[in-house]
């Protein structure tokens, strides 16, 4: 196995607005030994579980207005950091992260914690990640809010429903948004990665510099940085790459999905924009249920809007 690297614990000293504890788990996923990941774990212990996930490129730290949110309400949280993120250890190989390994991973947390009435909040990659968790372990996961998340499919039913288009066309080609191309490209050339740089560019109000400074804290060298990297490697863009076919497998589970899905977006992400709708359709779940927007926010809804997604996640814990 390729080496593993950790990064320093005074590297997390005095972020801005995460007071939180360390808590870790050795978690598994196959062809790998176990590897450490990261967690808060905040609240009751007794109380009923949010399960928070981040995709790329952030870790905990994006969820540090909606934990306090959560934790007066009753609700014990538990938001882990991807393997590669965060606290979390991080492979140095970039061919070490899989699409699959991330759901095994998180789906070992999940099962090495034994958690259980469980709501699964997700954004970004959090959404393909989890909902694969949720596929796989159905009976762990109460309800859904999905916040500004999409799931990898490539279908060619999905053409003129998203803003950012990604879907096959006929047999053989494939329509993509420009913006998406671009930006695999860019993060797989660019020298150096730095998790600011995005979150600065996809909030609708600028980030203060000493908190974009904590979302670069994890990363001290390039070295750092495989499993940031890679996972935009991973984004499937046709039918045929292995994430779609994970994503097809992962609607057909939640297509039988019949607990609370909740959708929950903001207005200020082209990105995601059209799968509160596809959700809304395909999931049983999602049907006839009010879809919340949030305005004033861009893609990192947690960032601008924190609080707010607290009191929605909340309200949809104590009301269904």
């Amino acid at each position: 196995m390729s080496d593993v690297l950790r990064t320093p614990d005074d590297r997390f000293v005095g972020l801005p607005g995460y007071p939180f504890e360390p808590h870790y788990l050795d978690v598994r996923a196959e062809g790998m030994d176990p590897v450490r990941m990261h967690y808060l774990d905040e609240g009751p212990a007794d109380g009923p579980v949010a399960l928070l996930l981040h995709g790329q490129p952030t870790w905990s730290y994006l969820y540090r207005t909606v934990v306090p949110v959560l934790v007066a309400a009753g609700i014990r949280v538990i938001a882990p950091d991807n393997i590669g993120y965060g606290r979390s250890d991080k492979p140095a190989v970039a061919t070490d992260y899989t699409f699959a390994r991330h759901i095994e991973w998180t789906r070992s947390l999940v099962t090495g914690l034994d958690l259980r009435d469980i709501t699964l909040v997700a954004q970004d990659w959090g959404g393909p990640i989890g909902f694969s968790v949720l596929g796989a372990e159905p009976d762990r996961f109460a309800r859904v809010v999905a916040a500004n998340t999409i799931l990898h499919t490539a279908d060619p039913a999905l053409a003129d429903r998203l803003t950012w288009a990604v879907h096959g066309v006929g047999d053989s080609r494939v329509v993509l948004e420009e913006g998406l191309v671009d930006y695999l490209l860019y993060t797989q050339r660019a020298p150096l990665l730095r998790p600011s740089d995005f979150i600065g560019a996809a909030t609708a109000t600028p980030p203060a510099p000493e908190v974009l400074a904590a979302y670069d804290a994890p990363y001290p060298s390039v070295e750092h940085t495989a499993g940031l990297r890679q996972m935009i490697a991973l984004l499937p863009l046709t039918r045929n790459d292995v994430g779609a076919r994970i994503g097809r497998r992962t609607m057909r589970a939640l297509e039988e999905f019949d607990r609370p899905f909740v959708t929950a977006y903001s207005d200020g992400d082209p990105a995601t924009r059209g799968w509160e709708t596809v959700f809304q359709e395909r999931v049983p779940g999602a049907r006839g249920r009010r879809h919340v927007t949030i305005e004033g926010a861009g893609h990192f809804l947690q960032e601008d809007a924190g609080a707010e997604l607290g009191r929605i996640v909340a309200d949809v814990i104590a009301t269904t």
